[in-house]
């Protein structure tokens, strides 16, 4: 059974992505196990530009069931209107007029349980597509990318997840930012998740956001606070009050930040951000050790 790690971020810009994308590394450095690295940003994945060495070894393509109403055999009662949850149904029976917006459509069925004339019909769309890459580590590296115009990103990141084997040992979500039903698809079913912050005003108003949405979920959690010197340290007492772990502290610093410009990020890297990410997976390891029925994970 793996043992799955997201990452977080009330909000874009904080390092959610590097720190993914570090601890990935590092893990298959000092583990040598399966690790794999999911980035479920799929309106804008980029955890691949960090890995220069990556092909891509499979492509499949993720479809969502179309509700059409055929004219001919619909009488325009509007129950199907009724029964949509999601204003995607528009009948004007005045001028026997009936649509489905594709764009608003979730795929739920209703439409088609209300219907009694037998008018609904459905079709296959394609909403993006998931992409498996092979790295000098493994081929542990996974993304979902969504068609553009296509508003369903939370049904591509819950065919991203099926399709990722539970053989590994770790799975790391890299989830997209915000706090909306994306990132809860994402992350609802973790076993530990890493919010990353940053140490300013904006930085604190969403770890809040987050960690409100965290607690009603019930996730286990800790901080990561990136770009550290920058800003104030409001959020030190933040934690300190709201009785919450911090994990590991990330330095700023302009030398990583020009290897980040790079894409160099898991290369060659500061010393104090090195000692950084030391410290973040030692407390991670105790994490997997007492998790129940992984007294085997350890490197």
């Amino acid at each position: 059974m793996s043992y799955r790690i997201a990452i977080a971020s009330g909000k874009g810009g904080t390092g959610k992505t590097t720190v993914s994308v570090n601890l990935f590394k590092r893990l298959n450095e000092r583990r040598g196990t399966k690790v794999q690295l999911v980035d479920c940003d799929v309106e804008e994945p980029n955890d691949i530009i960090f890995f220069c060495d990556a092909e891509v070894i499979d492509v499949q393509e993720v479809s969502q069931k179309v509700p059409e109403i055929d004219s001919e055999k619909c009488t325009f009662c509007r129950k199907c209107v009724e029964y949509c949850e999601f204003n995607a149904i528009v009948v004007l029976p005045s001028v026997s007029f009936a649509e489905i917006n594709p764009t608003l459509c979730h795929s739920c069925g209703a439409c088609s349980v209300a219907c009694e004339d037998d008018a609904i019909i459905k079709h296959y769309k394609p909403i993006g597509a998931i992409h498996y890459y092979k790295t000098k580590e493994n081929n542990g590296l996974a993304e979902g990318k969504l068609e553009i115009g296509s508003t369903m990103q939370t049904k591509l990141i819950r065919e991203l997840k099926k399709k990722i084997s539970d053989q590994n040992d770790i799975i790391i979500y890299d989830a997209p930012p915000g706090t909306s039903c994306p990132v809860v698809e994402t992350i609802h079913d973790s076993d530990y998740l890493i919010l990353v912050a940053e140490p300013t005003l904006f930085g604190l108003h969403d770890l809040k956001l987050m960690v409100a949405l965290v607690r009603e979920i019930g996730l286990e959690f800790g901080v990561v606070i990136n770009k550290v010197g920058l800003g104030d340290n409001d959020i030190y007492e933040y934690l300190v009050n709201e009785h919450i772990e911090l994990l590991g502290e990330i330095p700023f610093s302009k030398e990583y930040a020009s290897l980040y410009a790079e894409g160099e990020i898991t290369g060659e890297i500061p010393e104090m951000i090195h000692q950084s990410y030391t410290e973040i997976l030692d407390t991670l390891n105790l994490k997997m050790m007492h998790h129940e029925g992984n007294h085997h994970i350890k490197w």
